[in-house]
């Protein structure tokens, strides 16, 4: 089945999964991960994108902000609670891929220290709305407490308890 055939949905989804593999094969090239690095190396894989034909130019956008917005917020997790990726996910590993777990992983790990330093800038970045794609893991509403799982990368629903459209990644401590 061709792209333009797709669901528009599951589009965004494998340009999410492919987005985020090229800045991680980028990230297993460099050799000094800062926070230049990252933008320069997701611009890249944003451009890539557009240029292979597999997203438009504000669809590659899109998607590198989701991308940028994930590894922001599992790098400052874990840069401030020590904890480990599975904590940030907040579920099992047996419901993810193990490919998505090892490019998310290595790319969390590769860009803690590099995201620390604009943690708090990520903050208001770090909420999920509904239409966007995000990485699996629990999301709770903002409005009541509703937890909704993306057993995969997969597109944001609206609360199905109150009907809201923002949402925080829930974390679980491991203690």
């Amino acid at each position: 089945m061709s792209d333009e055939q797709k669901d528009p949905v599951d589009r965004l989804v494998s340009a999410y999964e492919s987005m985020l593999e090229r800045v991680h094969e980028a990230a297993d090239n460099a050799e000094k991960k800062t926070l230049p690095w990252l933008r320069e190396s997701l611009a890249g894989a944003r451009e890539k994108a557009v240029e292979l034909g597999e997203l438009t130019r504000e669809e590659a956008e899109r998607v590198s902000r989701y991308v940028e917005r994930d590894l922001h917020e599992a790098a400052s997790f874990i840069a401030d609670t020590g904890q480990g990726l599975r904590d940030w996910l907040s579920f099992d590993w047996k419901l993810v891929q193990n490919r998505m777990l090892e490019m998310f992983a290595g790319m969390a790990d590769q860009t803690s220290q590099a995201l620390r330093g604009f943690a708090e800038q990520a903050r208001e970045a770090s909420l999920y709305h509904s239409g966007e794609v995000a990485a699996p893991g629990t999301l709770v509403c903002t409005e009541c407490g509703a937890e909704i799982t993306l057993e995969t990368t997969g597109r944001v629903p609206e609360c199905p308890t109150c009907g809201a459209t923002r949402f925080q990644r829930k974390v679980t401590s491991s203690t």
